[in-house]
């Protein structure tokens, strides 16, 4: 079990919903009067009264399970034991994540719904677990939600699955699926109009991205994204890719590249937002790095195009870029601090210590602090002290803290 350490408990999540049935009046026993009538009904609704709140909860990954908690408290509420490196990414519908197994995805539940039925009724609670539903193939990657969709890449298969979110909440393991030409650790994007961005390689290189419409066809094309890796979803439904010499925007099905300031200027990890049209993205100059730790973030404005180098005080990992409700970018430096920054100033306009400095490690699977936002609170897990802490990006107050059982790798959430 989790040792705690609250502040205060955040509250507002909570969304109760009462739901009244009244019984027909087909199912009121004969032989009563009026007044016995109304008072059977009046009780029969009194019982019936079912309230019903989300949970928001988190999900931690461990060598050896993944542990649930509840958001607001931080207490733990499951700790499923699980083979192999395990990757956790949300579904964005608000209850599952996917696992990433050897051959494939899985999706979790975490469970994110309790239910009280009257007064002196029974009371229900969901229970976080592995569900049979599963996805993809060999060498599970990216996982992207947007547009209503949540697609999978499989890089060992080239396996590209189109999921939709309310199908995974009926229990239903649907998918849309097609094959990428040459397998390759690559992403792929669905949208709404049924077109998908996929990247295009092989298991040597990586060149670009294509766009592809409902049928599958080939409708736009550019080669100019040497080593493309992620991607990102800003406002208005713009994409962006990142490259080792720069960054795609794709709006529509218009593509275009804008070039970093250096010769290799790579973006490989971005953080976007519905909210801003700048997306966030990390910077890394040293070519011939085994780990190259930054010390600048790029922000891009996918109206513009330009692209912005902000030196950054601290270092940081890929684990460490995220996006606040109003489209803040978020950083967690490796001096232990929350740096909220204004993208359209690139500014810094709170920063808030949360953890010890820390290192970045030479190997990206191993264990590392880890920074997830969720409706305005930021979540920091720290391996070495095996803590997580939350924060309000808005006041700096830290909302709870936990010291967890083991020391955590990935970390997401869902918002219940």
């Amino acid at each position: 079990m989790l040792t705690l350490r609250v502040q205060r408990i955040r509250t507002n999540l909570k969304k109760t919903v009462a739901l009244v049935a009244v019984l027909p009046a087909a199912l009121v026993a004969c032989g009563t009067d009026a007044t016995d009538d109304s008072a059977a009904a009046s009780s029969s609704a009194a019982a019936a009264v079912e309230q019903q709140s989300a949970t928001p909860r988190l999900a931690l990954s461990y060598d050896g399970g993944v542990l649930v908690v509840d958001a607001e408290n931080l207490e733990q509420v499951a700790d499923l034991p699980m083979e192999g490196f395990i990757r956790l990414n949300s579904a964005d519908n608000g209850r599952h994540a996917f696992v990433s197994e050897s051959e494939g995805f899985r999706v979790l539940d975490l469970g994110t719904w309790t239910r009280q039925h009257g007064d002196h009724g029974h009371h229900y609670t969901s229970t976080p677990a592995l569900t049979d539903m599963r996805f993809g193939g060999a060498e599970p990657g990216h996982v992207v939600p947007h547009d209503s969709r949540i697609t999978l890449f499989s890089d060992g298969t080239g396996e590209v699955d189109v999921v939709e979110p309310a199908e995974l909440l009926r229990g239903n393991a649907k998918a849309a699926s097609f094959t990428v030409p040459e397998p390759h650790h690559g992403v792929a994007v669905a949208r709404a109009d049924g077109s998908t961005v996929v990247t295009v390689g092989n298991e040597e290189s990586r060149t670009g991205i294509a766009i592809l419409d409902r049928n599958r066809k080939e409708i736009a094309r550019s080669a100019e994204c040497p080593a493309v890796h992620g991607e990102a979803a800003a406002a208005d439904g713009v994409l962006t890719f990142g490259c080792q010499d720069g960054i795609l925007i794709v709006r529509g099905n218009e593509i275009r590249k804008i070039a970093s300031p250096d010769g290799y200027g790579r973006i490989g990890n971005q953080a976007g937002s519905e909210a801003s049209p700048i997306v966030l993205g990390d910077y890394k100059t040293d070519e011939n790095a085994d780990l190259e730790r930054p010390n600048r973030f790029s922000l891009t404005d996918t109206r513009t195009g330009q692209l912005r180098i902000v030196p950054f005080p601290a270092s940081y990992s890929f684990r460490s870029l995220d996006r606040g409700s109003a489209g803040e970018a978020v950083i967690l430096g490796t001096d232990g601090a929350l740096y909220v920054i204004d993208p359209a100033t690139a500014q810094v306009t709170a920063r808030h210590q949360v953890i010890g400095a820390w290192t970045e490690p030479d190997e990206w699977q191993s264990a590392m602090p880890n920074l997830h936002v969720q409706e305005g609170i930021a979540y920091v897990s720290d391996p070495a002290a095996k803590s997580l802490t939350a924060v309000d990006l808005r006041t700096g107050e830290k909302k709870a803290s936990a010291t967890l059982p083991h020391p955590t790798i990935e970390l997401t959430g869902v918002t219940g």
